[in-house]
């Protein structure tokens, strides 16, 4: 090692520049680890045979027909990755009003999770709990003769959507739905039928979000009026996620969820703070797309700030992360 000039401070007691010379000392003192065992992928399924389709404003994101889902499965699987999260495009021939082939005991959701326990038995399998995806008007509740979304009317519903998943293998049921009280009574109905094991991951903190716009486009499911605003949170509030964090846990969440990740990583900070459960945070749609599209035409250093980013959601304490670069990264991390 070469010796250091003197100057005028040659006594200087801490310098930690001293722990940031070499590569394996950075690596030695490295305070967050990012391992493909973090990482839930989402992918989306659709009915059909032998189809991919890519996804317009998600590059390198597809709709899957079940066959080829199966073995996009499988080659997570082989990479490492421990889950994935399954959300489903539904034909409009089978949508209406109150989302009832959310509980089809044939529905695509339960065909694709029995399809998946089949080929890949020990991965864990998320299913979504929410009505936007079946229903006409595009919304996560059912809606009265005021246009109004109702509260515990569509409960009844998310719980006979769990319930199904339940009985097609799911591991776990994500309620993404945001309404009050779902978490408590999909938890007592799976317990009273004796889906003692299937796990519940809550949406807990959902932001009504402008950052959900390509997820909307890969299943068509925006809504055909107004806006989900009376039922996501304000994009403003953090004092509210710590009571919705409370509220959850209280009813049984196995994990809690933060969504969208990267504008509320103060958010996530907090509940770390709050709580010892899993955190996983979803880093959504619209902050995969803007990498990509900033990757595109070359302003950016797309690997590099793939791992930062899901660095700094792990740095503010998520232990899971949901993100539509799982794939990516896992090979990365090889």
């Amino acid at each position: 090692m070469t010796k250091a000039h003197t100057s005028p401070l040659t006594d200087l007691l801490h310098r930690p520049r001293r722990l940031r010379r070499t590569p394996a000392l950075r690596r030695m003192v490295r305070e967050t680890h990012l391992t493909v065992n973090d990482l839930i992928y989402p992918l989306f399924v659709m009915e059909g045979e032998g189809q991919k389709v890519e996804i317009a404003s998600m590059p390198g994101c597809y709709r899957y027909a079940l066959d080829l889902l199966v073995k996009e499965v499988l080659e997570c699987w082989e990479l490492g990755i421990n889950a994935i999260a399954l959300f489903p495009v539904i034909s409009e021939s089978k949508k209406d009003h109150t989302g009832s082939e959310s509980y089809n005991p044939q529905g695509l959701v339960q065909q694709t999770v029995r399809s998946i326990k089949q080929a890949v038995p020990d991965i864990v399998v998320i299913t979504d709990v929410a009505l936007d995806p079946f229903t006409t008007h595009g919304h996560d509740g059912l809606i009265d003769e005021n246009g109004t979304i109702v509260n515990d009317p569509t409960v009844e519903v998310l719980v006979k959507m769990a319930l199904s998943q339940a009985a097609s293998g799911t591991d776990m049921v994500a309620p993404s739905d945001m309404m009050d009280g779902r978490v408590g009574a999909i938890r007592k109905a799976l317990d009273a039928e004796g889906y003692i094991n299937v796990g519940i991951l809550a949406y807990s903190a959902k932001y009504a979000s402008a950052y959900y716009g390509p997820f909307r486009d890969a299943l068509d499911s925006a809504p055909k009026f107004g806006d989900k605003k009376t039922y996501q949170m304000d994009t403003a509030n953090a004092r509210e996620a710590l009571k919705e964090v409370a509220l959850d846990i209280a009813e049984g969440a196995d994990i809690v969820m933060v969504k969208p990740a990267l504008a509320y990583l103060d958010i996530i900070h907090q509940i770390r703070l709050e709580t010892n459960l899993p955190i996983a945070a979803y880093n959504v749609s619209g902050e995969y797309a803007m990498i990509k599209a900033a990757a595109n035409v070359g302003w950016i250093d797309e690997k590099k700030v793939i791992l930062e980013t899901l660095n700094s959601i792990k740095r503010a304490g998520a232990d899971l992360i949901l993100t539509y670069f799982a794939k990516e990264v896992a090979l990365m991390l090889r």
